[in-house]
């Protein structure tokens, strides 16, 4: 029987020799535990939670055919008896939770972090230290071999399939395009050439592991580079793969070089699913479609309109894994969206840190705080003052534990600092996590107050527990003539929308510096739910070589903007890694002049009179100024509660305030309630 709601998620698609109980696909996703055997425990646990779940289909990590292939100098390769034992449990486990699980194949090429990379051609990559070696051709040859191997050891491991990593820019992308294939032999020169090395790798594997076994490729649908693939030879390469014997297809977005924002939470959701659509009208194979899909009813929408026949998320699983079971009970409403923030994802493994998530601090840790998760024998009432992530983190998990709680906010509205992150261009889903801790809390009984500003102590004497979460609040930089009317603290800018005048001066060029940069660049505009504005801001053509067009986008913004800083250091520079790029980039290309290391001399109704390196002062002629110089704590409460002996706690923002750091903030609130 169809699902009321989701009716092609939740339909069975079979595969011939094996089927997938839905459409969901847990895509892959490095978490920092594929490199060393001793973390192999916490690798199945992570994804069991998630077979438990209800996905359908997962698709670990990459693990290198071969030792060259490797990302870094001690990441995992896939081609050792050893690791064929130690990964039987983990398939075992997987499936007997009612998933089946897929090893992704990665051979990084000239992405590798190591100096022995190699590449078809001996072309350095922008994002890495080391120029690689050109393989030769017996070199070639054992890659292909090398991939079938590490394909059968996967078989023999447990898995139902494997995914050939064959977009992003890795080596298999590197062999296709003219970008980084300058060869003169047979796997270079025309197309047809310079796709045999992938052909081969699918045909030798499918040879090696027979046809009960799932093979899925994934195809770079647009490059976002120059001397990428044109559409054509796109539908070229698809099929060619379905004669090879592929069972499914991936899509791939851009490369990692690409200067086109690909999953960030400025690109509108789905935005890229159309392009999958185009290719599977061409197909026979199924073809999953990826990037910025994070809710069950536009996953939904992708499949009904024909687009694809599965749909692949992976951050989503990191937010919540029963996003699934939750989807299924028509509870979307209680899914623990991804933001596509990155923070504590993606930065955390180019860190060399292990993945977590920002709005899930459990994830990749759950076994760690399961027994804390235990219901409490001793109930105790717990005040809550402010509903900013910290506060709306920390009742959750204090109701999980079996306490009662209420939450008190001073405005009308739940969300803090993420609720004026909501009014930012390209940060609208920010909203769903305030969605998220609202409807939780309400679930597990918890009690909201709005409108009301704790500031004395008679509201929380009868708690056993006070829990100070009110955040943060604009630090005052005092500049004299900052009381004038053109001069706006970034929160009351924000918060009461104020339109954005001519010529804008910004004093602050952390985080929120740019925050208010991008919605005074943007406000009021659509551009990130609307993918044909999103693509034509970024100059993407899906019908032109590489998915670039030929002509460049005109974004110069018609309004004046300036951003100042007192340091002397790089602007953004506390920017997240993988996003931050994105930002300044963005800023830069709109014309926004940024202007380091100066003092603050006094603000007159002309502008801002600021002194810089050269110890000049000069008049920077602003309609508005907006004050993003750093924030301090709310705290007003404490020394009261101190007086009154009432036992109280510090988290988030009001705890620490150099930084507005939700991760932090999140963990705290959660950590708080159980440890």
């Amino acid at each position: 029987m169809a699902h009321p709601n989701y009716p092609h998620l939740f339909e069975a698609l079979n595969l011939g020799f094996t089927t997938l109980k839905n459409r969901f696909v847990m895509g892959s996703m490095h978490t920092g535990f594929e490199d060393h055997l001793n973390e192999l425990n916490r690798l199945k646990n992570y994804f069991v939670r998630r077979a438990q779940g209800g996905v359908g289909l997962i698709i670990t990590g990459g693990y290198a055919p071969n030792r060259l292939g490797r990302l870094t100098p001690f990441a995992a390769s896939f081609n050792s008896k050893k690791m064929i034992r130690a990964h039987q449990n983990l398939t075992k486990a997987v499936q007997a939770a009612g998933s089946k699980i897929c090893l992704q194949l990665l051979h990084a090429g000239r992405y590798s972090y190591h100096p022995f990379s190699v590449a078809p051609s001996r072309i350095r990559s922008p994002i890495t230290p080391f120029t690689p070696f050109a393989m030769p051709g017996l070199l070639v040859q054992m890659t292909i071999n090398d991939f079938a191997k590490a394909a059968m050891n996967a078989k023999e491991a447990g898995y139902d399939g494997v995914e050939i990593m064959g977009s992003e820019g890795y080596l298999v992308h590197q062999f296709l395009s003219k970008r980084t294939n300058h060869r003169k032999d047979k796997w270079g020169g025309s197309f047809e050439n310079r796709m045999q090395f992938a052909l081969e790798i699918v045909r030798a594997t499918r040879k090696r592991v027979g046809q009960n076994f799932i093979i899925i490729f994934r195809i770079s649908l647009l490059d976002l580079v120059q001397g990428g693939s044109t559409p054509s030879e796109v539908i070229q390469f698809a099929l060619a793969l379905e004669t090879a014997g592929v069972t499914l297809l991936n899509s791939g977005i851009g490369w990692h070089e690409s200067r086109v924002p690909t999953i960030g939470s400025m690109v509108p959701a789905g935005a890229f699913s159309s392009v999958t659509g185009e290719l599977k009208k061409r197909l026979k194979v199924p073809i999953i479609a990826v990037n910025r899909i994070n809710r069950p009813e536009l996953a939904e929408s992708i499949l009904a309109k024909g687009e694809a026949d599965l749909i692949s998320m992976a951050r989503p699983f990191l937010a919540d894994p029963d996003f699934v079971l939750k989807s299924e009970k028509n509870q979307a409403e209680e899914i623990n969206t991804c933001i596509a923030c990155n923070q504590a994802c993606l930065d955390h493994i180019f860190q060399g840190k292990k993945a977590s998530c920002l709005v899930n601090p459990l994830a990749c840790e759950e076994e760690k705080w399961n027994e804390l998760f235990l219901k409490t024998k001793t109930s105790k009432r717990v005040a809550i003052i402010g509903s900013g992530p910290a506060g709306l983190s920390s009742a959750i998990a204090f109701l999980e534990k079996g306490h009662q709680v209420t939450v008190y906010e001073k405005s009308d509205s739940l969300g803090g600092q993420f609720k004026l992150a909501t009014l930012i261009p390209g940060k609208s889903d920010y909203r769903e996590s305030i969605r998220y801790w609202k409807t939780r809390i309400e679930h597990l009984g918890g009690k909201i107050v709005l409108n009301q500003n704790v500031n004395d102590i008679e509201t929380v004497r009868a708690f056993d527990e006070v829990v100070i979460a009110c955040g943060v609040k604009p630090r005052d930089p005092k500049i004299p003539g900052q009381d004038l009317p053109h001069v706006y603290f970034y929160d009351r800018f924000l918060r009461e929308q104020i339109k954005p005048a001519s010529r804008i001066v910004i004093i602050g060029a952390g985080g929120v510096g740019f925050d208010v940069a991008t919605y005074a660049l943007h406000a009021g505009s659509d551009e990130d739910r609307n993918p044909a504005h999103f693509m034509e801001h970024w100059g993407i053509d899906t019908h032109a070589p590489g998915g670039l067009s030929t002509v460049k986008p005109n974004v110069m913004s018609p309004r004046k903007i300036t951003l100042l800083q007192r340091s002397d250091a790089k602007f953004g520079r506390t920017l997240g890694k993988t996003t931050g790029w994105i930002h300044r980039l963005e800023l830069k290309r709109s014309g926004v002049k940024m202007i380091a290391g100066v003092q603050y001399e006094k603000i007159t109704e002309q502008g801002i009179w600021i002194k810089g390196k050269d110890q000049k002062t000069t008049l920077i002629e602003a309609d508005q100024i907006i004050l993003c110089a750093g924030q301090v704590s709310e705290v007003s409460l404490v020394k009261k509660l101190e007086e009154a002996n009432i036992k109280f706690h510090l988290i988030g923002g009001a705890k620490l305030a150099s930084e507005i750091d939700a991760k932090r903030a999140i963990r705290e609130g959660m950590e708080l309630a159980l440890i």
